[in-house]
């Protein structure tokens, strides 16, 4: 299957330490986690069923949560939850302001010459998000038209991917992924995109929201967890880590109990 055998491929090419990476990260992000008894991780806290926090219970929940907390107990360190976003990823990886990055990360060949990712954990479509009243976008193939208006959201895998495959529509791109949506609601855009678990989250919280999936495969990207080049020690215990709770079902625990199943990586 040409889809599962290019998932390869890029996994394959983004676990390699290539030679143009930097190699002067700090050695020893181990040693520093046990020192520190703490290992801190970037999240993105908007990601449904990822890593969400409840903005009344301040409360986070999702699976890449539950597995962020798993590599603690596994390390035997606590958890720190450190803010971040697609945009501002890499800078925050790099920069060493977080240990890991654990928020679903597409595996894309420009996040992959900045970072080094494990194996992908989970993979998922791109889906489209219309109003129920929209009357242009009835099915996948009325988005690339002539007068549509496609949204996506600053610095996500989208924003390249749809700037590559459109060509007839419009597209627009947002600071943040609230704006893309209320872009859409607004009327101002016909469609924002987005991902398998961001989809079945949203449409249960917002009930002007429509579904629009592509009729076969689109553009499938693997997911994973993110960390800084040149401490090869780290990443082969993170890597480790996703083989473990493969293995042990802890991965596919949490995906029933956030309804992930259908987009887990053996």
């Amino acid at each position: 299957m040409r889809t599962t055998h290019a998932l390869a491929m890029l996994f394959v090419a983004c676990t390699i330490s290539p030679h143009t990476f930097a190699q002067d990260t700090l050695p020893g992000h181990l040693d520093r986690i046990r020192s520190a008894k703490a290992v801190r991780v970037c999240i993105w806290p908007d990601y449904y069923s990822i890593t969400y926090r409840n903005p009344k219970t301040q409360q986070l929940s999702g699976i890449d949560v539950d597995m962020a907390n798993e590599l603690g107990k596994d390390l035997g360190v606590a958890v720190k939850f450190v803010d971040s976003s697609f945009a501002k990823l890499i800078d925050d990886v790099t920069q060493d302001r977080c240990d890991v990055a654990m928020f679903a990360i597409g595996i894309t060949p420009s996040r992959a010459e900045k970072l080094r990712f494990t194996r992908p954990h989970l993979a998922s479509d791109i889906y489209a998000i219309t109003t129920k009243s929209n009357r242009r976008i009835k099915t996948w193939d009325d988005i690339d038209k002539p007068g549509s208006v496609v949204a996506v959201a600053k610095g996500t895998l989208h924003e390249p991917v749809m700037k590559e495959m459109l060509k007839a529509a419009k597209l627009i791109v947002l600071d943040t992924p609230f704006a893309r949506e209320q872009e859409v609601e607004s009327g101002r855009a016909d469609v924002f995109m987005t991902d398998y678990p961001y989809s079945q989250r949203f449409l249960a919280n917002a009930d002007w929201a429509r579904l629009v999936s592509p009729p076969g495969t689109y553009h499938v990207t693997p997911y994973a967890y993110a960390v800084k080049p040149g401490d090869d020690a780290w990443f082969d215990r993170v890597d480790r880590f996703v083989s473990d709770i493969k293995r042990d079902g802890r991965l596919m625990r949490s995906a029933r109990q956030y309804k992930l199943v259908p987009i887990v990586v053996p």
